[in-house]
């Protein structure tokens, strides 16, 4: 049970890193990650899960181009070793902690490989505390960070290959880690939580960036609302936080949105936040694509996160995005690529939504009926 990292004076628990603290199920670690052309001209996105106690390691990454969408699927046995992050030709190497990344998908029988390095834009921020129960279960438990940066390299799909440079590619990833619903859930009482929306807006702009998230419930109430502003300096730190004065506060404070007609994907959003200084201002976003998060396993019936798939099994899917339904529930967690204004200031980056059930203050009363 002895891997490399038990030289290490890091455990948490007397037991060796390759055994989880918790016999919990749905014990979790996992790397996302964002690469938002600058235009709009693609989105390519990325998770990589480790899943200790289902035995499971899985990894998709996904193109959105041309009005479609194509997606990589692997999974394999969990290796015994935490820093063995493969996936048969998938590869995360950490070049520099916080700093520099790279991400390899070899060419491989699906038609789908890339080669991109990620460059941090600014430190790592580590996020408010995430605690989510039902009744006495407990739903969420997670710690994560996320940090803004850049792109460069390539990807390809079947015979076509794209590159771009850290000019023309800027990118958000988060790492998170704890509990959270991962593989085939066990058998149980039906959940009590009343059905959540979650919004989230990272955005790059010249001289900082800023990010927003919310969870609410039906009827419109804002919990665990969480926002930052984070200013570009050179050097780059590794991290940031708001004790050392790198980071302010920008919490979200209200919302107005449209949707497309028929469906609950938006249109429009304008997200209202206040600082430290208790002014408030106006986020405006306007989406230019769409990227359906089920492409990374969220949601999906036979790629979800931690699914069992033997000792390596590849896969592929497309879709045009004016073939999907708006009423599936497999395409509801999306990702919306934005050009966004602050006052005069103009940005570039990711609206995220989540809306299931009854939100009468988006004008929905049943759990997937759209807008008129």
């Amino acid at each position: 049970m002895l891997t490399s990292l038990d030289e290490y004076p890091i455990h948490q628990v007397p037991r060796p890193i390759a055994l989880s603290g918790t016999s919990d199920r749905n014990h979790y670690g996992r790397y996302w990650f964002g690469a938002s052309h600058r235009l709009g001209a693609f989105q390519i996105e990325a998770a990589f899960g480790r899943y200790a106690n289902l035995g499971v390691q899985d990894s998709s990454v996904s193109i959105a181009i041309d009005g479609a969408q194509h997606s990589f699927h692997g999974s394999c046995r969990a290796p015994l070793d935490p820093t063995e992050l493969r996936v048969g030709p998938v590869r995360l190497e950490i070049l520099e902690p916080f700093r520099r990344l790279r991400l390899v998908v070899e060419p491989n029988e699906t038609g789908i490989a890339c080669d991109m390095e990620w460059r941090a834009r600014v430190g790592a921020l580590l996020e408010d505390h995430t605690l989510m129960m039902d009744g006495v279960s407990t739903v969420l438990d997670m710690a994560r960070f996320m940090q803004f940066g850049t792109w460069a390299g390539s990807f390809t799909v079947d015979s076509r290959t794209t590159e771009f440079s850290h000019d023309e590619v800027v990118g958000i990833r988060d790492r998170s880690w704890g509990v959270r619903p991962v593989g085939v859930q066990g058998a149980g009482r039906p959940s009590t939580a009343p059905p959540n929306a979650w919004l989230w807006s990272p955005i790059h702009f010249e001289d900082e960036c800023l990010v927003a998230g919310w969870f609410q419930r039906p009827g419109g109430a804002f919990w665990r609302p969480d926002g930052h502003r984070i200013a570009v300096v050179d050097p780059v730190p590794t991290t940031v936080s708001l004790e050392s004065g790198e980071v302010g506060r920008l919490d979200p404070i209200g919302q107005r949105l449209t949707f497309r007609s028929g469906s609950r994907w938006v249109a429009s959003a304008e997200i209202d936040l206040v600082g430290a200084d208790g002014v408030p201002v106006t986020l405006e976003l306007e989406p230019l694509a769409r990227f359906d998060m089920r492409a990374l396993g969220y949601m999906h019936p036979e790629w979800g996160h931690g699914m069992w798939h033997g000792d390596l099994e590849l896969g592929r899917e497309d879709w045009s995005f004016a073939e999907v339904s708006p009423q599936d529930p497999t395409h509801q967690h999306v990702h919306h690529l934005c050009r966004a204004r602050l006052g005069d200031r103009v940005g570039v980056g990711i609206f995220e939504q989540i809306i299931f059930g009854p939100h009468t203050q988006f004008g929905f009363t049943d759990i997937l009926d759209g807008a008129p």
